[in-house]
């Protein structure tokens, strides 16, 4: 016997978190600011919206993420997806951060991951309140802004586009 769906009132209190999610970490992000020292930096820019965001990576001696710091001026969807990818990506090597990146990018625009591997599923719900951006498609870019950013830090770029 299938499961029942949940009641209307679920969804909007699941919404209601996740709108709350987003703007604590919009308002009061706890990874924002340039560290003393850092491995690689990359700047992400989207000119349709304002957004700006600079990541910067240190690497831990295992050549894992140790710690990613960002500076961003934009809205509290690029601000606080900065945030929640900084708190995303410690620990985690290059490779995983690319393909949790590409995952966050496949749940940005759909609203889910169907094919996302198992491994990905517990960073993935950290990351489940962004995924309502999908709903309105001009925020998928505020939303992977800061991820693009990421990878052109780990690729030895400089700069990034929401592209």
């Amino acid at each position: 016997m299938a499961a029942a769906p949940p009641a209307p009132d679920a969804f909007e209190g699941l919404r209601d978190l996740y709108q709350d999610v987003i703007l604590d970490h919009g308002r009061r992000p706890r990874h924002a600011g340039k560290p003393e020292t850092f491995d690689a930096s990359a700047k992400g820019d989207n000119p349709m919206c304002g957004d700006r965001v600079q990541v910067f990576v240190r690497f831990a001696p295992d050549g894992t993420i140790g710690e990613t710091r960002f500076d961003a001026r934009g809205c509290a969807i690029s601000v606080a997806s900065a945030d929640l990818m900084a708190e995303t990506v410690a620990g985690r090597t290059p490779a995983d951060a690319r393909a949790l990146f590409a995952a966050f990018r496949e749940m940005a625009r759909t609203g889910t991951c169907p094919a996302c591997d198992a491994a990905l599923a517990e960073p993935l719900e950290r990351l489940a309140p962004l995924s309502g951006v999908h709903e309105y498609p001009s925020r998928v870019k505020c939303a992977t802004l800061p991820w693009h950013a990421l990878v052109a830090a780990l690729d030895g770029a400089k700069e990034a586009t929401s592209e």
